[in-house]
């Protein structure tokens, strides 16, 4: 069985782009987006990763990554982060969102697969 991972960007051409290779390496996609969108998703299905943009109308993946983490469920499903801003520019309360991994916008496909897979295995 695959594994699920949930995308969640405002942006069509992101998720779409992301699936595609995602789906290619063997794991089963579900899109949001936006925060809101993907708190709709967290419905007690098993998610193994989630992939959420930074900046998003609605919910940003800040605020939505506080409100998974208050799920038991996901509390522990690690978050891949999107964003615009280079690891250097990166304001300090990003540090406080225990995501596992930060990748600047625009990314090559398979940079997002080899972090997904490091995450977990296929």
């Amino acid at each position: 069985m695959s594994k699920t991972i949930l995308i969640i960007d405002d942006s069509a051409s992101i998720r779409q782009s992301t699936q595609s290779a995602l789906q290619d390496a063997g794991y089963h996609v579900i899109e949001a987006i936006d925060g809101q969108d993907g708190l709709k998703q967290l419905n007690g299905q098993k998610i193994h990763l989630i992939i959420s943009a930074v900046n998003m109308p609605q919910m940003d993946g800040i605020t939505f990554m506080q409100e998974a983490k208050k799920r038991p469920l996901y509390q522990f499903t690690p978050v891949i982060m999107l964003t615009t801003e280079s690891n250097q520019n990166l304001p300090p309360h990003y540090s406080s969102t225990n995501a596992k991994a930060w990748l600047t916008k625009p990314f090559r496909p398979a940079q997002m697969v080899a972090a997904v897979t490091k995450l977990i295995m296929p």
